[in-house]
């Protein structure tokens, strides 16, 4: 024995491979017992006080084969020796269990069935029967070998084995349910199971096991058990078996008992994830999972969804649980571009050189005269202009609130009337602020015009172009003139409100917003005005804090779900708003929902009980997908009463609402008071996978529900719910106009203009910021003509929302008679274009445009036609590339919806090729490191940035973004996405709170602050004069980035999705349970054994 052991040792090391195999050769072909017995105790110990790398080793050598062969010759005496046998099997169970391809050695050896008929013939031998369970476990590894068993009574021996509650042989009982849940790997095993009852035995078993407590090993037993209901849910069958005898009743019974008992607490969880498995697969309750908003298209038939009858979502094609959910991602380093051509040489244009001349009118700084003469001429002129423009639309908008009479106040009507009640409320002596308050919040009210308070903000969009048009054919003088007096005997409501209760907020004035939603045109042609765009947002004086998270909400949650399939009382299930159907009216006892405005999104509210509703998100328009922003009106509350809100058809399959985000909250009573402000509302705020499918098409798509609550402060008030802070076209128009009106044309060249039409016919803006020359001498002019051009963008993404407010903060700053702000407009020209998207943004769309295509993914070859604000903006930049005025910087402003902080994505040939593996020399690549700059800045100066969440890799996936071909071809060295959270910060002074709209306008004005760094003057950037101006403390300019390269959350302590195991059985726990069984005494008689080996020889 010890020239056995000193050979194995020798083996050990890949030195001595020979040693091993001498070992190995003869465990084959010895037929000396005390040899055998020899060599695996020495195997079992060397392997036991070692690593799972031994192992592994010793199978690469070919261990299993050895192992198996032994078995196999052991067992062809008349009388085996199991003296020999079963530590045999106890050490081929220990290396089985990290072999991959144990079961088809097993076949291809003959040991698969040999092992059965030793499990039949010794199920009264204890020992020998775990051993046999623990090797046919290790086996069924294989869906070929469980079949084989399965198909020779394997699943009749196994289940004959599984007693009622027991304290005797409880390791050979958990060996045969580990074994059964094994054979259950299959679909003809399952089928099998089902037929034969056996699945109610399980759940019989479970109970009685379950209802012994902590008693004798019994939650061991109960996860064994649990373990086998896992494997039966991945089948059809299986799951319908469990529904028809029962089973989630029972076992949300068991899971109650469990919550009470904390020693019990451990079976929670896998009881939770095997009632969701279980749970009926619902049907979306819509009629089409297209897009309630069709456009046709230019050159293509119009779009009909096809609403055909749905599909039952039993389809076998669906069976298999681990099949439905997502594909796991490819390596990340996969979708790295490796081929240096690409990544360095430049492709050829996308159109014709004689095209780009047509460009030119959008660098009106070049062909401005600038005299001074000229100057005051224009200031004039600009403010004639835009007094006249304001006082039209004043009038415009006073004339379209005054036609409409009480009797036509339907939700679809053309006109509308605001309420003179208003003001004869608020005309009476000795009405408190609060209660005048409370009765506009009432009187705003934008849904249900049945309900004889319920008056709204109407703009009626086909009656303003109609007037648009009218005052461009009528003398202007003479209509102005009879509005005017409209406008004198008939006050507004706006008007009154406005007086009144009107906050100051900065660069926004309700009544141009008025005028521009009027001129937008959306696909349903909306008539509402949705108050907190129209009123205003101001930031509130405090920053939010990230929402704690209860622990176990997404349990809480979850078990209330599963309540509503057993318990059918208390379940409502009543449709109370629906974008398709204009004459549905809201009960009287339920909350009153819309969103038919610029930007909202609501598709259908479902009352499921009393106090809670099932909401359905519209699909972007075209399409049937891309499901994730939101922004709805909801009315008819009570106060401090908690309301639950589901939102069902979320797509993405994780969420920073399970890491502290809030959704967004604006209450018209509040606004009126004074506080006009979006706050994070929500408590119980958790996102997880439910049991919802597509009505058809897609039955691979797994939908995800996101669940809060809100309890409102006030009851009788009109409050609006959002994903993020809603930044409209039309509050863009607004902002734009109001910015316009404030900068002095003398110091400040501002100047809009309009790139292109939208498919639905909305201007898409460009704005050219830059200061104007000193003089119109020579030398002056000639500095403007050499400032390099810095070329901003923003909400390719209409959901994105927060890439608005940063845009916005960009703006003002630029703007501004700040000192940086005035270097860097005497620095640089800045062609700024806002929003790339305007009718995906104003029709509440989440990703695309209205052609179905996400325009961040069309950069490559844009059509003119389908893409056309993407189209001309690439043209634009071929043409100042042209001119030899290609932009110094190129940065592109999204949000990102599943990390925190601020941070930016660049263009980097050497990194790509160094994080790809590529077996490229870089070494002689040269490459302007100049990318990093603006990062390295923005860390130094930006307390929500995050440099460590940089990164500079070109992907093949996102080859077609504007970032990569700005980059690649147009030669721009900083092209940049700029990436900003909708949760919050995780680093830094903002640590641990939730992004606000003022954080992210600071964040537009600290990246305009950041490019001073590119300035010929870089010493002036890092003066401590300059970080003073910019009010950076020494904290904020020392503060240090998170280390943020790998995912931005760990992985979730409650599991969101639902189609996981139960918790496999681990190498270890397999290797204790053996080696129980090899250290226990022999429980059977010697004429037990006689009579063992009597059964085998028969």
């Amino acid at each position: 024995m010890n020239s056995a052991r000193g050979r194995l040792s020798m083996a050990a090391s890949p030195s001595s491979v020979s040693g091993l195999e001498v070992l190995l050769s003869t465990l084959q072909n010895s037929g000396d017992t005390s040899s055998i017995l020899n060599i695996l105790n020495v195997l079992d110990e060397l392997l036991s006080a070692g690593t799972d790398r031994r192992i592994h080793y010793m199978i690469s050598k070919g261990g299993s084969e050895a192992l198996l062969t032994a078995l196999v010759n052991t067992c062809c005496n008349a009388s085996p020796n199991y003296t020999m046998l079963l530590p045999l099997l106890h050490l081929l169970a220990k290396i089985g269990h990290r072999d991959r391809h144990i079961g088809l050695k097993a076949e291809k050896a003959g040991a698969v069935l040999l092992t059965l008929n030793l499990l039949k013939c010794n199920i009264k031998h204890v020992r020998r029967a775990s051993a046999c369970l623990w090797v046919i476990q290790v086996l069924s590894s294989s869906v070929s070998t469980a079949k084989l068993i399965g198909e020779n009574h394997g699943l009749d021996i196994i289940y004959s084995l599984l007693p009622q509650y027991t304290t005797k042989h409880l390791l050979t009982v958990k060996a045969a349910i580990h074994a059964f849940a094994a054979l259950l790997c299959t679909k003809t095993n399952v089928c099998l199971a089902v037929s034969k009852g056996y699945i109610s035995g399980l759940l019989r078993l479970y109970e009685e096991w379950h209802s012994k407590g902590s008693q004798h090993g019994a939650p061991a037993i109960c996860h064994a058990l649990l373990r086998c209901l896992h494997k039966v849910t991945h089948r059809t069958a299986g799951r319908q078996a469990i529904i028809s005898q029962g089973g989630i009743k029972l076992l949300h019974q068991i899971t109650q008992t469990c919550l009470s008992n904390k020693r019990l607490e451990t079976l929670v969880e896998p009881t939770v994830q095997l009632m969701r498995k279980c749970l009926p697969k619902t049907c979306i309750p819509l009629a089409s999972d297209w897009s309630a908003y069709t456009f046709a298209l230019p050159g293509r038939p119009h779009f009909v969804p096809d609403t055909e009858l749905a599909s039952d979502g039993s389809s076998e094609d669906s069976d298999d649980e681990e099949a439905d959910s997502h594909e796991a991602d490819k390596d990340y380093d996969d979708d790295l571009e490796t081929d240096v051509s690409k990544l360095r040489l430049r492709p050829d244009p996308d159109r014709p050189k004689n095209l780009l001349p047509q460009y030119s009118c959008f660098c009106p700084e070049f062909s401005y005269n600038f005299q001074e003469m000229d100057l005051v001429s224009e200031q004039e002129e600009s403010s004639t202009t835009s007094s006249s423009s304001s006082d039209e639309d004043i009038v415009l908008l006073n004339s379209l609130f005054s036609h409409s009479t009480r009797k036509n106040r339907k939700r679809n009507s053309s006109t509308c009337e605001l309420s003179p009640s208003l003001s004869r409320s608020n005309s009476e002596t000795g009405v408190s602020s609060t209660a005048a308050a409370l009765m506009e919040a009432h009187d705003f009210h934008s849904n249900n015009n049945t309900h004889s308070a319920n008056l709204g903000i109407r703009t009626i969009e086909s009656q303003a172009k109609e007037q648009d048009s009218r005052y461009q054919k009528q003398d202007g003088q003479d209509h102005e003139e009879n509005h005017a007096q409209q406008s004198q005997s008939h006050r507004t409501m706006i008007d009154i409100l406005l007086e009144r209760r009107r906050a100051c907020i900065p660069n926004h004035e309700p009544k141009l917003y008025c005028s521009a939603a009027a001129k937008a045109r959306s696909i349903p042609g909306f008539t509402i005005l949705a108050f907190p765009d129209f009123w205003g947002h101001i930031s509130p004086s405090g920053r939010e804090p990230m929402a704690p998270r209860k622990p176990d909400i997404q349990r809480k949650k979850v078990l209330e779900d599963i309540q509503r399939f057993l318990n059918t009382g208390d379940i409502i299930n009543r449709v109370v708003f629906d974008l398709e159907d204009d004459t549905l009216q809201g009960p009287s006892d339920s909350l009153w929902f819309f969103s038919k405005f610029e930007s909202g999104n609501l598709r259908k509210a479902v009352q499921v009980r009393r106090f809670e509703y099932d909401l359905i998100l519209n699909a972007d328009a075209n399409c049937s997908q891309h499901s994730q922003w939101f922004y709805f009106e909801v009315s008819n509350m009570m106060a401090e009463v908690p309301y639950r809100f589901n939102i069902i058809n979320c797509e993405k399959s994780n969420s920073q609402f399970n890491y502290g985000m809030q959704p967004v909250l604006y209450s018209v009573r509040e606004a009126l008071e004074g506080r006009p402000h979006w706050i994070r509302s929500g408590t119980e705020v958790c996102y997880f996978r439910n049991h919802f499918y597509p009505t058809r098409g897609r039955m691979k798509t797994s939908f995800y529900t996101l669940t809060f609550t809100i309890t409102f402060k006030h009851s009788e008030d009109v409050c609006y719910l959002a994903y993020h802070y809603p930044y409209t076209y039309s509050a863009l128009k607004t902002h734009l106009n109001v910015l316009q009106k404030s900068v002095d044309p003398a110091k400040i060249f501002f100047r809009q203009q309009i790139l292109c039409h939208t498919l639905s016919g909305n201007s898409c803006p460009l704005v050219t910021v830059t200061a104007c020359p000193a003089s119109s001498g020579m030398k002056d002019m000639q500095q403007l003509r050499d400032r390099p051009c810095i070329m901003l963008t923003a909400r390719v993404h209409p959901g994105e929302s927060n890439a608005s407010w940063v845009m916005k903060g960009t703006l003002e700053f630029l703007c501004s008679s700040d000192l940086v702000a005035q270097s860097l407009r005497e620095a640089f020209v800045f062609k700024i274009i806002p929003m790339l998207n305007p009718d995906g943004v104003i029709n509440g769309m989440n990703r695309c445009d209205l052609n179905s295509e996400d325009l961040n993914r069309q950069w490559c070859k844009p059509d003119p036609i389908l893409n056309p604000t993407i189209y001309h903006t690439k043209g634009l930049l071929y043409y100042l590339n042209s001119i030899g005025r290609t932009p110094l910087v190129f940065c592109d402003y999204h949000g990102h919806s599943r990390k925190k902080n601020v941070f930016l994505y660049g263009c980097s040939v050497k990194e790509t090729l160094w994080q790809s593996g590529s077996p490229v020399d870089t070494v002689g690549l040269k490459e302007d490191p100049g990318y990093r700059t603006i990062p390295k800045a923005l860390d130094r100066i930006a307390p929500a940035f995050s440099f460590n969440s940089c990164n500079y890799l070109v992907e093949k996936s996102r080859s077609a973004t504007a970032r990569v071909v700005v980059w690649r071809e147009m030669g721009v060295l900083r092209s940049y996405t700029m990436e900003s959270t909708y949760n919050g910060c995780n680093q830094g002074i903002y640590k641990g709170l939730q992004i606000g709209t003022r954080d992210l306008q600071e964040m537009g004005v600290k990246f305009c602050q950041s490019l001073l760094s590119l300035t010929r003057d870089t010493n002036f950037f890092y003066s401590r004069s300059l970080v003073n101006h910019i009010n950076l403390d020494h904290n904020i300019l020392d503060h240090n980035s998170h280390n943020c390269f790998e995912d931005d959350e760990p992985p979730f302590i409650e599991d969101i999705e639902y189609s996981t195991d139960c918790t496999s059985l681990k190498g270890t726990d397999l290797d204790s349970d053996v080696n129980s069984n090899t250290a226990s005494a022999d429980e059977e008689s010697e004429g037990d054994e006689e009579h063992m080996a009597k059964d085998w020889q028969d």
